[in-house]
C-alpha cells in the first residue's frame, strides 16, 4: 500500500479538501469567507493551508472584484480531485473498509 498523502493527511488540510470536493461541482468555486465559515478557521490558518494545498496543485485561488470590493474564490484543481480520491481509497483501504 502506498503512503497517504502528507499534503492531504493533516486535520486542516483533510478538512478543506473534504469540503471542496463534497460542496462543489467540476469548475465551481466558493468565496474564501464562505468556505472560512464553513470550516469554523481562522483567515490566517485557512491562507496558510490554502497556500500549502496551492503549492502541491491541489486547489487555486482567484483573485476578483465584485464591484470595488475584492472577492478571493477558492477552487479544487482536477489534480487535486484526483489526490483527494487517493487518499480517501487509501484510507478506507487502511482502515478495512471498501470503497
Amino acid at each position: 500500500m502506498n503512503e497517504l498523502d502528507p499534503v492531504i493527511h493533516a486535520p486542516a488540510r483533510l478538512r478543506i479538501m473534504t469540503t471542496l470536493a463534497e460542496a462543489l461541482e467540476e469548475g465551481d468555486e466558493i468565496t474564501f469567507p464562505l468556505l472560512q465559515k464553513l470550516l469554523d478557521m481562522t483567515p490566517g490558518n485557512l491562507t496558510t493551508h490554502l497556500a500549502k494545498l496551492e503549492a502541491a496543485g491541489y486547489v487555486e485561488s482567484t483573485k476578483t472584484f465584485a464591484g470595488r470590493k475584492p472577492v478571493t474564490l477558492v477552487a479544487i484543481t482536477p489534480q487535486g480531485r484526483t489526490a483527494f480520491r487517493t487518499y480517501r481509497s487509501q484510507l478506507l483501504e487502511l482502515l478495512g473498509g471498501s470503497r
